[in-house]
């Protein structure tokens, strides 16, 4: 993996890329945005690691202009800005994920090769399970040839497990995928999107299962 490091955090950034590094990944550190669309057209990184509070332009105008050139390189926003208000501008200005500092490092690690998942899965079409197939690329869901109805929510939602195909995926994991939601309303409104899903999907022989405690585990069942 490629990572772009934009941080203007001298030790932080080290830390961290030397994390990265211990991973046999490559990392590229930037204390400052002016140079990362240049460096984004110039090199294949395969995501971008980017502090909103930079001098100069901050990471919220560096994205606006990687997003400008055309570049849908996967971008983790990596900041010390921990409201609703901050995370939801940062997603709707092209972000892909919002790491909050101080964060642990295995989260960090996670999310990381998540993104760059998501991105290939994008990249490469579509994704099949039973009778259930969703096109990453036009973020379309099929039963057989006939399109499925989703909600915007329940489109992301089921994007991100059929991702984890085989792995339990926790319910924090879930919600923070609709960066919108209040958090007071979260675990009731998953509810009733998974409910809805699992219908949904249910005629594909696809089975949306709970995990008690745990999450959820999407898996072929038996058509309906």
């Amino acid at each position: 993996m490629n990572i772009l490091l934009v941080e203007d955090d001298a030790a932080l950034a080290q830390a961290t890329a030397e994390v990265l590094r211990a991973r046999g990944w490559r990392v590229d550190v930037s204390a400052a945005g002016e140079p990362v669309p240049r460096s984004v057209r110039q090199d294949d990184y395969d995501v971008l690691v980017l502090d909103i509070g930079l001098p100069g332009i901050d990471g919220l105008e560096v994205l606006r202009r990687v997003r400008a050139q055309g570049s849908h390189l996967p971008v983790l926003m990596l900041t010390a800005r921990a409201s609703i208000e901050d995370r939801v501008l940062g997603l709707e200005t092209g972000a892909d994920d919002y790491l909050v500092k101080p964060f642990a490092v295995p989260e960090l690690l996670a999310r990381l090769r998540a993104l760059v998942r998501r991105h290939e899965f994008r990249r490469g079409g579509a994704l099949a399970l039973g009778r259930l197939r969703f096109d990453g690329g036009a973020r379309r869901a099929f039963i057989g040839d006939a399109p499925l109805r989703l909600t915007a929510r329940e489109s992301v939602v089921l994007e991100y497990l059929l991702q984890q195909i085989g792995h339990i995926v926790a319910r924090e994991r879930l919600i923070s995928q609709i960066a919108d939601w209040n958090a007071a309303a979260s675990n009731n409104a998953l509810d009733l999107l998974i409910s809805r899903l699992r219908a949904k999907i249910a005629p594909a022989g696809v089975r949306l299962r709970p995990v008690r405690g745990l999450g959820y585990m999407i898996e072929a069942g038996v058509a309906a």
